[in-house]
């Protein structure tokens, strides 16, 4: 069942490993990687968070802001982009047996999409986001960017 705390996980700060399709409609695009980090900090007592990524290779920084809303047990993650300004229309969904799964409708490239984001293999010092687009209302899905999230150890002072 998912709860207020779901993303107790990711707060803190994290390098992240990405890959992603240069064309996120083309299932034969080539797969590009690249490096970033990301730093995360729990608002409302866990029920949200915010987010930052920080993404050299692309010149782009983005945001997420994850709500959880008590009436329907549901979380909106809602995403902007630093290259654009926008505030993207919000997935929503909720975790099921570790593995949280967020549908949403959008347009990528001129196209109306369904957009799909999973999280999972979450574990204490490490996660993985995924990313799919369905062009034929979710009958179909392209997975078109994975993130795997490893934490940054933190230094004592002795």
């Amino acid at each position: 069942m998912s709860g207020p705390r779901d993303f107790d996980f990711l707060h803190g700060d994290w390098q992240v490993r990405h890959r992603r399709r240069t064309d996120f409609l083309d299932p034969d695009s080539a797969w590009e990687e690249f490096g970033s980090t990301s730093r995360c900090v729990p608002l409302f007592d866990g029920a949200a968070n915010l987010d930052e990524i920080d993404m050299p290779h692309l010149s782009a920084k983005g945001a997420t802001l994850r709500l959880f809303e008590r009436a329907t047990g549901q979380w909106s993650l809602n995403w902007a982009s630093s290259v654009t300004g926008t505030l993207y229309p919000p997935v929503l969904g909720r975790f099921t047996d570790g593995r949280g799964e967020f549908h949403g409708d959008d347009t990528y490239d001129g196209k109306e999409v369904r957009v799909r984001f999973v999280w999972s293999g979450v574990f204490a010092n490490g996660a993985r986001w995924e990313q799919a687009f369905s062009l034929d209302g979710g009958a179909t899905w392209l997975t078109n960017w994975v993130m795997e999230f490893t934490r940054v150890a933190v230094s004592r002072a002795s």
